[in-house]
């Protein structure tokens, strides 16, 4: 197991073959070529063409585990053999010397099987965690690469769907076909010793196999529409849930909690009913398997008798093929096993694939600039600008609108649709389920070529001179982060939540904790450092939240820092605190905040007044105040409102996606 978990490079590209790994010292990193199968390039091209790359990835282990298994069968498909042996060549004669030797290998067959079975599951757990966690590493390899586009196409539950139970399903499939390869090769030992024996039993045991799975292929086509729609069901109900636990505090302040819960209800019986009814497909393709099997063993039983009567079979040879009519059940039911399974993995590789498939939307630029230092942002569409070294805000009246133009300004694609699901979830069955579908990848074939020419385009941002779509993205990622009150806090110790990558010193990390005020979140850490934090910070208060999602992008120290509302959940001290530091820490670098917060207004440099999508006027907090009547009554507004909760977008990877940057 030395090469587990499976290496997939972290971005693909023309060198995805190399890849980084740290020394043991965990302090230097080497670089080392992957081995001839790897993860780099999965086939998307089709769910089974995808299917036979992940089986390829790992071919030796497969045929070692092959072999295995054709060990671990032996006993049972040449046991039988043996037994009419000692019946014809030792009991009947009375020769227990050959009784005892033909025992001894029967006895020495039950040993070589046990430990052949001992070390195939410890193959087949291999080849099963490798391709269940090989996949989900290239879902979170896509998820990175995608950044925030992803959840603008694909519905956040079918992602975690095929990174968990999907995932799942290819494991099993590389487990039973090497179960198959050791059923198919003890089948045909078996059909070989009858047709040694009498020639139309042979016959009949090698047309057997073909014969029963042959009558079950009419059963997989509707299992495997019935698979496919319930795992999209499962999907939609996924993204469901973490919708709910994602607003389980604004739901909770609303009384919504019950009309959510009706809904969830409403979508799990909706899933329920399609579970059912892959249920009832599945349960018929296995009572046509055990009720095959049951006739094929009356059946092959029934011939041997008769020629027993006929005087062309001995008593032994009777009894081998009553063992072999017995044993063949478990090769017959391990091929209808393979076609279950295979059904199961091409309806979740189909849905991988949609995922995989999808490709970053924004293209190198032919001539690749460089942004310069220290020169203005600005923004054609609303003609703003933020001086270098600057603390600019922007106010609003329309929280989107500010938020739209800090989107902008980080290269971010608009968040103006919803995601597009596969699943029908209007009841519609059969050819319509299937073309609504096929309407649905459309949709999503056009959302993707709409982000292609919009982010193929001149960006209409530039730094100094140079326009942001003639800059590699991963440099405008490097050099200008956004963050808003959408960014995550993952599970994880404090110091990873505040310093992923571990770049920052222990001072550095004590100064950003500080300047976001969150000294309580240290002190409250059971642990320290070292405390941990729940998935999503779920441990934490919003403020709290807020306050280490502030300080995790301050350790980034970028050039250019954009926030969106990043004190919209604390109270009026803490939001006084951070104004102070964070403009203290700031000083001589780029900063960009969109708030209406009083607190903040009165430290910046420069307050840009947005109206209409439009910057309607500039100056300080002060100066706006006495000279314009529509940013008084704007921040006016805000001091008489609640503290807002922050603003829905869906940008949930916007921080991590600046960090995870390949530097």
């Amino acid at each position: 197991m030395h090469d587990f978990p499976p290496l997939v490079p972290d971005l693909a590209g023309p060198d995805a073959r190399a890849h980084t790994t740290p020394t043991r010292s965990g302090r230097a990193a080497v670089r080392r070529r992957l081995p001839r199968h790897d993860f780099s390039q999965p086939n998307t091209r089709s769910g089974v063409r995808f299917l036979g790359w992940l089986l390829w990835q790992q071919l030796p282990v497969l045929l070692l585990s092959s072999l295995i298994s054709v060990i671990e069968w032996l006993p049972g498909s040449v046991g039988p053999y043996l037994v009419g042996k000692i019946v014809d060549e030792g009991i009947i004669p009375g020769d227990l010397a050959t009784v005892g030797r033909l025992s001894l290998i029967m006895f020495g067959l039950v040993i070589i099987g046990i430990i052949a079975s001992v070390l195939g599951h410890t193959v087949v757990v291999r080849t099963w965690l490798v391709a269940m966690y090989g996949s989900m590493k290239l879902v979170t390899r896509k998820a990175t690469q995608m950044g925030h586009v992803l959840p603008q196409r694909t519905p956040t539950g079918e992602v975690l769907s095929v990174s968990a139970s999907d995932s799942d399903e290819f494991g099993a499939l590389t487990e039973v076909v090497s179960r198959f390869v050791g059923a198919l090769i003890a089948y045909l030992v078996i059909a070989g010793l009858v047709l040694s024996t009498s020639l139309k039993l042979g016959i009949v045991v090698l047309i057997t196999a073909p014969l029963i799975v042959l009558f079950a292929m009419p059963l997989l086509r509707p299992l495997q529409r019935r698979e496919e729609v319930e795992r999209n069901r499962t999907s939609d109900l996924t993204s469901l849930a973490t919708d709910i636990v994602g607003g389980l505090r604004i739901l909770r302040g609303i009384g919504g909690e019950q009309t959510f819960a009706r809904n969830y209800s409403g979508q799990s019986q909706y899933t329920r009913r399609a579970a059912v009814s892959a249920g009832v497909w599945q349960a018929a393709v296995e009572a046509t398997s055990v009720l095959f099997s049951g006739l094929f063993l009356v059946a092959l039983t029934w011939l041997g008798a008769q020629e027993v009567v006929a005087g062309e079979l001995s008593v032994g040879q009777l009894i081998s093929f009553f063992g072999y009519a017995i044993f063949m059940v478990w090769p017959i039911q391990t091929f209808f096993e393979l076609a279950q399974k295979w059904v199961r993995s091409v309806v979740s590789a189909r849905k991988t694939v949609a995922v995989l498939d999808q490709q970053p939307p924004w293209p190198p630029p032919s001539q690749p600039l460089t942004l310069p230092d220290h020169a203005v942002l600005h923004d054609q569409e609303s003609g703003f600008a933020a001086e270098p070294g600057a603390f600019t805000i922007i106010v609003s009246a329309v929280p989107d609108d500010s938020a739209a133009l800090a989107d902008r300004l980080g290269r971010y694609l608009p968040a103006d649709h919803e995601p597009v699901g596969l699943d029908v979830a209007d009841g519609r069955k059969g050819r319509a389920a299937r073309r609504a579908q096929r309407q649905r990848l459309a949709e999503r074939a056009r959302l993707a070529e709409r982000d292609r020419q919009l982010a193929g385009q001149k960006w209409g941002v530039s730094l100094g001179t140079v326009d942001l779509a003639d800059v590699p993205i991963d440099h405008v990622r490097r050099r200008i982060v956004v963050s808003d009150t959408a960014s995550q806090v993952f599970a994880g110790t404090l110091q990873s939540a505040i310093d992923p990558h571990g770049r920052l010193s222990l001072a550095e990390a004590e100064t950003v904790l500080r300047v976001a005020a969150a000294e309580d979140v240290f002190a409250g850490s059971h642990g320290g450092w070292q405390g941990r934090i729940d998935e999503r910070g779920r441990g934490l208060s919003g403020g709290q939240r807020q306050r280490v999602v502030l300080a995790r992008v301050l350790g980034l120290d970028p050039q250019i820092l954009i926030l969106v509302d990043p004190t919209s959940a604390v109270d009026a001290h803490t939001e006084a605190l951070i104004a102070e530091r964070l403009v203290a820490h700031r000083r001589g670098k780029t900063t960009i905040v969109a708030t209406v917060s009083p607190l903040l207004l009165h430290h910046a440099d420069r307050v840009a007044f947005l109206v209409n999508k439009r910057i309607a006027a500039y100056g300080t907090h002060e100066e706006l105040l006495k000279t314009n009547a529509d940013y008084r009554r704007t921040v006016a507004r805000a001091l008489d409102e609640a503290p807002a909760t922050g603003i829905a977008r869906a940008t949930d990877a916007r921080s991590a996606e600046a960090e995870n940057v390949d530097e």
